[in-house]
């Protein structure tokens, strides 16, 4: 996903956008509030990560005058400040999540995917969606390109729901074995990449047909709609 993150300190803000950038997303750093502003109201991102102090213009500053815009994307603060009465004051002010520096590797990154998953509804409250020439039937369980049925077996059709059901979501290894194969055991590895290659092939989710689903190294598998 495509991550704005406001951060005025420099080396910290370098051990995030690695981290981050390792496990796939896109992230666009910025030292600036004004500039942060200016670019989350002209273009699109999936989730912002504000710090609280900023010089220019402040975490809060930046989040106000999202919210008078009316239209901006879920929020994380990632700042020192640990008093209760100021992670009160920064939920009460719109933001979705807070959480105090130095924060764990594991920990930002679930808290990103959760916030996104809670932003953008599993795509199975609705019955049947088109992506262009790719249908998918989440009640029949059924997938059609341009109106031919594609046949998967049991375990890729399960495994290309979630997938559809979690777009823009990492998903690690482990939690596809439990969620799809029901285990909490490891699974051969190579199980689950065969799966994932037969859907790349049969469901044609590859960049020319407005698809990416990726292998992001020791940590798992994602599914993107590019625009």
């Amino acid at each position: 996903m495509k991550i704005a993150f406001l951060e005025d300190n420099t080396a910290f803000a370098e051990n995030i956008v690695v981290m981050l950038n390792a496990v796939g997303h896109e992230v666009v750093h910025f030292i600036s509030g004004r500039d942060c502003l200016k670019a989350i109201s002209s273009s699109h991102f999936d989730v912002c990560i504000l710090d609280w102090e900023v010089p220019d213009m402040s975490g809060t500053e930046v989040l106000a005058s999202l919210k008078l815009k009316g239209n901006y994307p879920p929020t994380i603060f990632l700042t020192g400040r640990d008093a209760e009465e100021d992670i009160a004051q920064v939920i009460e002010s719109g933001a979705d999540d807070y959480i105090v520096k130095p924060p764990s590797p594991n920990v930002l990154i679930a808290r990103i995917n959760a916030l996104y998953r809670r932003s953008n509804p599993n795509k199975n409250s609705t019955s049947s969606i088109s992506y262009g020439l790719l249908s998918v039937d989440f009640s029949k369980r059924k997938f059609e390109i341009d109106g031919v049925t594609v046949k998967l077996t049991e375990k890729e059709t399960e495994l290309a729901l979630y997938f559809f059901s979690q777009l823009g979501v990492l998903l690690s290894r482990a939690h596809l074995t439990k969620v799809v194969w029901g285990t909490t055991s490891d699974i051969d590895t190579r199980t689950i990449d065969v799966h994932v290659s037969h859907l790349r092939n049969k469901l044609k989710l590859l960049p020319e047909y407005g698809w990416r689903l990726i292998s992001v190294y020791h940590h798992g598998y994602r599914l993107e709609k590019l625009e």
